[in-house]
Parts: C-alpha cells; sequence; structure tokens
C-alpha cells in the first residue's frame, strides 16, 4: 500500500539518471547521485579527482585550489608573504624561500571565521540598518505625497478664490455698462418721441395750407397761420458718447507675484543622518536563526476538532493556543494540547470574518468584507480600526513593525490592491507593477491570504490568478510562483492559505491538490507536504516552525512538524 506521507514528497533525483534516488554526493563535481551513477560519473572525467561521499557527508571533503603556476598540482600551503596558495612544486622551486606559510584548511579556517563573522554584522547590524532606513525613506515618501498634494490644493483653492472674485468684478462692471445703456436709450427716446411729435404737427400743417390753396374763400386765406418760422429752427443733435473698457495691463510677473508664488525647495544630504541599527539579542539567542532542513517524512502531532460548519482559517496566538474562524461569526480560541475551547468572540456586526491574524501584542485583528471593516479585539472589546469605502478587505496580517498588511479589492470587483496601515493612517498602497500593470487578480469569488515573510517580502495567495504574488516591501514584483509540475493529483494550483517560517520558506495551500507547497524566498520548490490533508484553506506557524492546516470541510487544525 502506498504511504501518502512517504508518497507527498518531491524527494531529490540523481543529477544523472534523472529517476533513482540521491544516495550519493561527489564534492568535486557538486553532483548528487544514485548509487548505480557512481561508476559511470566516475569515468565522464578521468582528469578530476572524484571524492564521492554519502549524500549526508556532501561538501565534507576539502577541494584544494589549483595551482595557477603548476597545472593540476592541487595547493595544501598558502604563502601569508605572497597572500597566494602554494602547491609542493611552487615550495620546491625556492620561490617562497624564507617565507612565513601554513597550511591552508588553517587559513580557510580564519577565513571561513571572518566570513561568518561579517555574514552576521550583515545580518543583525546593517541588514536591519538598511531595513530601517528604507521604511524612513518610504515614510518621508509617502509624507511627501501627502504634502505635496496639499500644497496643490492650497493652489487650487486659492485660484477659485481669484476666480470667484473675478467674477464678481465682472459682473459689476457689465452691471454698470447696463445703467449706462439704459440712461442714454431712454434720453435719445424722448429726443425721438419729440421730433416724432413736431413731424405729426408739420403734416398737419401741410394738409391745411393745401386745403386753403385751392380756394377762392380769401377769408380761409386769412386764416391760415403758418409755422414755418418755427420749424426752421431743427432741434439739437443729441450725440451719445460711449464709454470705453481700459484693461488693465497683465504683466506676468508682477500677476504672479500678486497670485502668490512658490518658496523654493531643498534637498540635503546628512552624512550622519543615520546610526547603525543596535543588534537587539537575547543572552541565550544566537547570531543568527538555526539552520532547520526540512524532514523528509513530515508527520501529523495533534489534531483539533473545531466544530465550525466550514473551517477557513487558523491563527497562532502563541505556541499553546490559536484563533479560528469559520463560515459564522464566532471567532474561537482552542488551547493546543489539550484541544479544548478556551474563549468565544462574535464579530461586532455579526457577519463572518473573512481573515484572521494576531498583532505582535497579542491582539486579534478581523477583516469584515460586508461592513467594509478591519477590526481588532482588545480585552474582549472590538475597535474598528480600519474603515474603507469603495473598497472590501479580504486577507489580513500584522507585520514585524506592526503594520497591518490588507488585500482589498473594489466594489465592482474590478481592481485589487494590498495596503499598508500604521493604526487607522494608510502608509503605502500596491497595485501595480512596474509596466502598469495589475499585481493581482480581483474577484469577491475567492478568498485571498495575506502574509509577511522575514525578509520583509509581501506574499499573496491569487486563486483568481492561480498564483502565489510575491513583491519586497517597497512594492517591486520579485517573482510569481504558479505551481510544482507534477501536483500531487494532477488538478489545478488552487492557493489559498500562506504563511512563513524561521527560514523565510514560504508555505502555500494548495486546495485542489490537498497539500501544502514549499518554496525559498526566491520561489524555487523544495517540497510537498500531504499527511493525509483534506480540502486545506489556511495556515499558520508557530516560534518552534510547527505548521497549522485549516480544513474546510472535516472542521479540523492539523498541527504538522515538517522541520527537524
Amino acid at each position: 500500500m502506498m504511504d501518502l506521507c512517504t508518497s507527498a514528497q518531491d524527494v531529490m533525483r540523481c543529477d544523472l539518471c534523472e529517476t533513482a534516488v540521491v544516495q550519493m554526493h561527489c564534492d568535486t563535481c557538486l553532483v548528487n547521485l544514485c548509487t548505480a551513477c557512481v561508476g559511470k560519473h566516475m569515468i565522464s572525467d578521468e582528469s578530476k579527482d572524484h571524492k564521492v561521499v554519502k549524500f549526508q557527508a556532501r561538501k565534507s571533503t576539502p577541494l584544494y585550489p589549483v595551482c595557477t603556476s603548476h597545472n593540476k598540482d592541487r595547493c595544501e600551503m598558502y604563502c601569508k608573504q605572497c597572500d597566494i596558495p602554494v602547491c609542493l612544486s611552487c615550495l620546491a622551486s625556492k620561490q617562497h624561500l624564507g617565507h612565513e606559510l601554513s597550511k591552508i584548511l588553517q587559513v580557510l579556517d580564519e577565513k571561513k571565521d571572518i566570513i561568518i563573522k561579517e555574514r552576521n554584522e550583515l545580518i543583525d547590524t546593517i541588514y536591519p540598518t538598511y531595513q530601517d532606513i528604507a521604511s524612513d525613506v518610504q515614510n518621508r515618501m509617502s509624507q511627501f505625497e501627502k504634502e505635496y498634494g496639499d500644497l496643490s490644493t492650497a493652489i487650487t483653492k486659492h485660484g477659485e478664490d481669484w476666480h470667484r472674485e473675478i467674477d464678481k468684478l465682472v459682473k459689476k462692471l457689465k452691471a454698470e455698462v447696463d445703467v449706462m445703456k439704459n440712461t442714454q436709450l431712454q434720453t435719445l427716446q424722448k429726443h425721438l418721441d419729440e421730433i416724432n411729435k413736431t413731424m405729426s404737427d408739420i403734416k398737419e400743417e401741410i394738409n391745411s395750407m393745401e386745403t386753403v390753396t385751392d380756394t377762392n374763400d380769401l377769408s380761409k386765406l386769412f386764416s391760415v397761420t403758418s409755422n414755418v418760422h418755427t420749424y426752421r429752427n431743427l432741434p439739437h443733435k443729441i450725440m451719445p458718447s460711449l464709454p470705453k473698457f481700459i484693461p488693465g495691463k497683465i504683466q506676468g510677473e508682477e500677476l504672479s507675484k500678486l497670485f502668490g508664488v512658490l518658496s523654493s525647495n531643498s534637498l540635503t544630504s546628512d552624512k550622519y543622518g543615520y546610526s547603525m541599527k543596535t543588534p537587539q539579542k537575547s543572552p541565550e539567542a544566537g547570531s543568527s536563526p538555526p539552520v532547520k532542513q526540512l524532514l523528509d517524512k513530515p508527520r501529523t502531532v495533534t489534531t483539533i476538532d473545531t466544530g465550525y460548519g466550514n473551517l477557513c482559517n487558523v491563527a497562532c496566538l502563541s505556541d499553546e493556543e490559536i484563533w479560528t474562524c469559520g463560515r459564522g461569526s464566532i471567532m474561537k480560541l482552542y488551547s493546543i494540547n489539550q484541544g479544548s475551547l478556551l474563549k468565544s468572540i462574535t464579530t461586532k456586526s455579526g457577519n463572518r470574518p473573512y481573515s484572521i491574524a494576531v498583532t505582535k501584542s497579542g491582539d486579534l485583528v478581523y477583516t469584515d468584507y460586508n461592513d467594509r471593516t478591519v477590526n481588532i479585539v482588545k480585552n474582549k472589546k472590538i475597535e474598528e480600526v480600519i474603515r474603507l469605502h469603495n473598497w472590501r478587505p479580504i486577507g489580513v496580517c500584522s507585520t514585524s513593525s506592526g503594520d497591518l498588511l490588507v488585500i482589498m479589492d473594489s466594489d465592482d470587483n474590478k481592481q485589487s490592491k494590498v495596503v499598508r496601515y500604521s493604526g487607522s493612517t494608510e502608509k503605502q498602497s500596491i497595485q501595480f507593477d512596474d509596466k502598469d500593470k495589475p499585481l493581482y487578480s480581483p474577484s469577491s469569488d475567492y478568498l485571498r491570504y495575506i502574509t509577511e515573510n522575514k525578509n520583509l517580502d509581501i506574499c499573496v495567495s491569487d486563486l483568481g490568478a492561480r498564483a502565489v504574488v510575491v513583491v519586497n516591501q517597497v512594492g517591486k514584483l520579485r517573482f510569481r510562483y504558479t505551481e510544482h509540475t507534477p501536483a500531487l493529483k494532477n488538478k489545478p494550483f488552487s492557493p489559498l492559505g500562506i504563511t512563513t517560517d524561521s527560514q523565510s520558506h514560504i508555505l502555500i495551500a494548495d486546495f485542489n491538490n490537498e497539500c501544502v507547497h514549499i518554496i525559498d524566498q526566491d520561489g524555487q520548490f523544495l517540497r510537498y507536504i500531504d499527511c493525509g490533508l483534506s480540502d486545506p484553506l489556511g495556515l499558520c506557524t508557530d516560534t518552534n516552525d510547527n505548521l497549522f492546516v485549516a480544513q474546510l470541510v472535516n472542521k479540523q487544525v492539523k498541527k504538522i512538524k515538517y522541520v527537524q
């Protein structure tokens, strides 16, 4: 009968035949071999001194450097005066006579000590310092974006004020024009009326004169009185003068000064503006996390029944307690060792939580998709931390710096983005790649999970795109992981729950193939975890790198040991 736990692992294969399991390793060529291919490899290049060892003892054979002066001779000594490796032929030539010589392995040990010391300095001091500097610059950029936006808004508002004043002035001048026009038109109309009256009188007098000129009646002729002498005095000619509009001169510089000017900006560089971060270590802590090897056969340590209708997510409060949530409105805290229910919290709105996470201070955070809020539970009291407009929150995680990362969709389901919050303040928005193409595929039909890796990368499971999208802390795309072929059940990759561990491994729940993918921080596939998983959704890890898997239908959380 096939062992599901064993068969689920993608074990390492021989580099030559590519089918048999690796058992041996050539330290000279750095090639993995099965026992059947050892002889074939030994005779493939007889010019080399092949050092074949068991796979578990790989890299144990020292590879002495080839002498640059005597081909094929290996250097087992080191000349400190010349600062070069030397072989026996070099020593015989007396070229290094009287020089201080050391065994090269001793020099290598000293060199390794220096490298380890410098590596630890990079890990504990220099890299964290650069992380703080990058965060500081990013915060400054975000602040500048806001302040420059406020500056543009102030200029726009001032322009609107000017427009209002100009509109008032234009309205006033046009009103004055109307008054002047009406006054002059009234004067001219009165003058016209007087002229028309005189013209009517003249016509009557003409008619009267025409009547008497055809009569012989002398009395009628002598009764006619003429007013021609009056009409000979023509009326005054009224000449109205139009007002003129004399526009003020618009001088560019003067107008600019009147409107307002920008002060000059500056960009200074302070060589001593940053100081090296002091590494924070406990007395027992080493300089860096110990390297943990993946187990060949991960195993289930314990199983916790949660009683949900459907179980969707899990988050570690500590190495002894886990929070869970499902399709209902209740979030439950369980004891890992005893499997007992310790506490229950009902969401503020009565809606189901889409995602849960635990902050550095141990508070529970959850997203309410329908209410458009992100909430935090403190001492059994629920506080609204973030309320969105035109967007709906889906996945949430708490970062090493204490920020919250939220993956969200727009109301029209056409956009998706990741937003970083410090408390209720938006600090960063991640939506597009360098080519202005969307990083994430929006869809209200799919759950999305998000986590931060130890190297501060932001990892999102994008079921709509059947991919895991990983960006660095400034939002630049690092890689997309789509799947490892062949998948366990040869079904389409369906990434849902996602988490990371102390080794910066990224662990992804593959719902269709009922397994967990393990990839490294650069997206390289390492192996599968199966152990009889059923419909895996939410994932989390504790401080000892134990994996917790929330299984949808059977409502169980499995605790799995997968590292040594």
